[in-house]
């Protein structure tokens, strides 16, 4: 119903000269679709306040709804083109009045897991890039069409925003960072199973693809389908998701992901996850369940590296040191990571691997094939640990699709239906959750000092050894001289 709606608005902003590329259409409709749903959330609000015969405290003042400046109606319920602001008009208001208006909300808000700390966080971080007020009347207009009154139009919404985030990680590296696909996602919160009353955090928490799935899955009953109870709704919307994100784009797109899938008011932090003392986290913080994918291979400041325990340049080492501390005791947490973490043989990757393995039950490895990430040149692989409890033995799986994954051909959710049903079988019986494409690793039997961990397929013959250069010119120097013999004897002949 949506779907044409969303790809006239990328249309216009793809003629406007502010709007460049994928990141800029997801950002510029992000702050469109933010404020047309707190319009309507108001309106709900208010219709439910009248009908309880009660007054609802508007959170945004009147010149300021979207109902007011972006979409004006007249008596009959239509647009009022005579009262719409268009061209210099409309870009004086949003630039110099509507946006320093909502920026405001940050300072004036109780606490940050209110709406209006959100409000003034996202206003605070982006800014209107439309250069032609003519191009911004269209672009409202048309995000006027959509609606957030039922959870069907939420739903559909959802999907198509999720698409919108797809294609932003496909345009370019930074979009890609915020993008893991949803298939491997999904397939890490079946084998986490989480449950009502577990906290769920992300420290990484980029388009907050991890805590939207994680959302749907519960809200649906978890594994058993169990319907919830108003208790539980409550539960879920307020003291269930938690969330850092760094990059404010990043920031604003998880905001706008989280309200569509459900979650009204989220409770996302803007902050550097890294900047926080290890030795500052306290059992208060700590929760339940982890699920991320934290970025690799940047290099943070050696101030940075001072809050962790083993110090290193590599971010995905640092987040992992993180989650290993946010996790509550008997917490669990399934972490995407690059598969060179497994043999790296850098001090810190092997005293990384040490604490993993002495201080967290390390039970699950699964081995991602190459293009499992659009863009990404490296291949990863996903941990799933419960802290409090040392490794004995490891089981893994290496993943093969029997194609090659690219944008047309990328993961689907079959591709992970054997992972998962075999994981469950393997957590109880390990010698059933052996096949070609499996294997338990005894902890007992792998190098006790660099800990290496690296995917050997056992099951599959290994190809024949390298062999020494020397050895090889020598065979040639053989070969030559077997063939001068030979050239020889023919020349005899003739």
């Amino acid at each position: 119903m949506f779907e044409q709606v969303f790809k006239n608005i990328d249309d216009i902003f793809h003629k406007d000269a502010g709007c460049s590329s994928e990141l800029d259409y997801t950002e510029q409709s992000s702050w469109m679709l933010f404020l047309k749903y707190l319009d309507d959330l108001e309106f709900t609000r208010s219709q439910e306040a009248e009908m309880m015969m009660e007054t609802y405290q508007f959170i945004i003042d009147e010149p300021y709804r979207w109902s007011a400046w972006a979409a004006p109606k007249d008596a009959e319920g239509k647009f009022d083109h005579n009262n719409a602001l268009t061209g210099d008009d409309l870009m004086d208001f949003v630039d110099g009045e509507l946006f320093p208006y909502l920026k405001s909300f940050k300072q004036r808000a109780d606490n940050a897991n209110t709406i209006q700390y959100k409000i003034g966080e996202i206003f605070s971080e982006i800014k209107n890039k439309i250069q032609s007020g003519y191009s911004l009347r269209d672009a409202l207009e048309k995000v006027d069409q959509l609606r957030f009154r039922s959870q069907d139009e939420k739903h559909e919404l959802s999907h198509l925003y999720e698409a919108k985030i797809k294609n932003m990680g496909n345009a370019g590296r930074n979009g890609g960072e915020y993008y893991t696909p949803r298939p491997l996602i999904r397939a890490m919160i079946d084998v986490m199973q989480p449950k009502i009353g577990e906290t769920i955090y992300d420290g990484a928490a980029g388009s907050a693809g991890f805590l939207c799935e994680a959302f749907d899955y519960l809200r649906q009953g978890g594994r058993e389908k169990k319907p919830l109870s108003t208790s539980d709704l409550d539960i879920l919307q307020t003291r269930t998701f938690y969330a850092k994100e760094k990059k404010s784009l990043a920031y604003v797109i998880a905001i706008m992901n989280m309200i569509l899938h459900g979650i009204e008011a989220p409770n996302v932090l803007h902050t550097n996850t890294l900047s926080e003392n290890l030795m500052d986290i306290q059992p208060s913080n700590q929760h339940d369940i982890i699920l991320a994918n934290p970025p690799f291979g940047g290099k943070e400041r050696k101030e940075v590296q001072e809050n962790f325990p083993i110090q290193t340049g590599e971010t995905a080492f640092l987040f992992l040191q993180h989650f290993i501390k946010m996790l509550k005791p008997g917490g669990r947490a399934a972490v995407v990571i690059k598969n060179t973490f497994l043999s790296n043989t850098d001090n810190a990757a092997i005293k990384l691997r040490k604490e993993l393995l002495e201080n967290c039950n390390l039970h699950t490895i699964l081995d991602c094939p190459g293009g499992t990430f659009i863009g990404a040149g490296v291949k990863t692989v996903v941990l799933f640990f419960t802290k409090g409890e040392p490794t004995l033995n490891t089981w893994f799986y290496e993943l093969n699709v029997g194609r090659n994954m690219g944008k047309t051909n990328p993961l689907n959710d079959n591709d992970l239906k054997e992972f998962v049903e075999l994981q469950k079988t393997a957590a109880s019986d390990k010698a059933k959750g052996e096949t070609a494409q499996s294997w338990s690793l005894a902890i007992s039997d792998i190098d006790q000092i660099t800990y290496d961990l690296s995917v050997k397929n056992p099951n599959i013959a290994e190809t024949a050894q390298l062999r020494e250069p020397k050895a090889i010119i020598e065979d040639i120097i053989a070969l030559d001289k077997e063939s001068e013999a030979i050239l020889a004897k023919i020349q005899e002949l003739l």
